[in-house]
């Protein structure tokens, strides 16, 4: 399958602008590349596993737009057939309106073709294989295993769709805390679970079942297969899309009072109405371990966990990121 991808130069302080007039034309999602920092709570709301290297702003912005190409060579805009010319011609003419009120800056134009296979590769120059801690070895399919690594654990896992390659340093906060609690006879629910990655890593720790639960249908394909690249029999590994927070069936479906630990790495907005939920999930005695908390939201996150009823045992740091490990009482 072909592209065509139409490439705007701008200024970074049009681009909504822009965009906003160019979907009305039909052009939809677009890419936006430009050297804008981002902020603390930008990076949060993102939450990717690798972020971009920043560097100076300079004002400048790129906005690139696809257009599928037929097999006649045509391409389809607003549910009717064009080409590219035409296209270039009504992107200049919105330009130029724009230009007569607003900034564009250069306003300049260029005209690529690409494949999917671009789209489907070029980011595997950014992720490669990485140690979480001293002895797990995470690494994706296109890389090889060194015959003489002394990793203990060897995670097998691909970037996609839903959330968590291992690389964030919230799940590797999550992930160290999790080696420190999980025994053979852990019962693991992973709330958020994404690619499955935690619940991987905690069956081989050793633990015995883990259940995970998230919003986006995305995860079901991510965590088959990433529980087939690793061994982990499905029978272990239980998902349920649903949403604990507002959905009683859901919660019912989890099970009550019968997690030996609960890992919960989302944000920290979603982890205050989460965590009175999530006491009655746990056993007496059961553990808490979350993360997804930027460093400001600290605090927010521990009065929740202590409102809850919870004992904080440990507040973990690394870069701007922060997990609290809490253990429900025993009685």
């Amino acid at each position: 399958m072909k592209w065509t991808k139409f490439k705007v130069k701008t200024v970074t302080d049009a681009e909504d602008i822009i965009i906003s007039a160019l979907y009305d034309i039909g052009l939809e999602g677009a890419q936006i590349e430009d050297k804008v920092a981002l902020t603390a709570m930008e990076k949060e709301q993102m939450f990717v596993d690798i972020l971009p290297d920043e560097q100076e702003d300079d004002g400048i912005a790129y906005l690139s737009f696809f257009l599928e190409e037929k097999e006649d060579g045509s391409l389809e805009l607003g549910g009717r057939k064009t080409d590219a010319k035409e296209v270039c011609g009504l992107i200049r003419q919105e330009l130029q309106t724009l230009s007569q009120w607003l900034d564009i800056g250069e306003g300049s134009i260029t005209v690529d073709e690409t494949e999917d296979i671009d789209w489907i590769n070029n980011w595997k120059k950014y992720f490669h294989q990485f140690y979480i801690g001293d002895d797990i070895l995470v690494i994706p399919s296109w890389e090889k295993v060194a015959p003489d690594t002394d990793a203990k654990y060897v995670l097998h896992i691909d970037p996609g769709t839903a959330f968590g390659t291992g690389l964030h340093e919230t799940t590797q906060l999550c992930v160290k805390q999790l080696r420190k609690f999980v025994t053979p006879q852990t019962n693991l629910l992973d709330v958020g679970t994404g690619s499955g990655i935690l619940s991987i890593l905690s069956l081989m720790f050793g633990a015995s079942h883990a259940m995970g639960t998230d919003l986006d249908v995305c995860a079901v394909e991510a965590v088959s297969q990433n529980c087939d690249a690793n061994g982990i029999p499905m029978e272990q590994f239980e998902l349920l899309i649903g949403n604990l927070i507002t959905d009683p069936k859901a919660r019912e479906q989890v099970g009550f009072g019968c997690y030996d630990i609960v890992v919960a790495n989302i944000l920290a907005q979603v982890l205050v109405p989460l965590t009175p939920v999530v006491w009655h999930h746990l056993k007496p005695g059961g553990i808490y371990i979350t993360s997804g908390i930027i460093d400001d939201k600290e605090q927010t996150v521990l009065d929740a966990v202590e409102e809850a009823g919870m004992e904080v045992l440990d507040v973990t740091y690394q870069g701007e990121w922060v997990c609290i490990t809490a253990r429900k009482p025993e009685s």
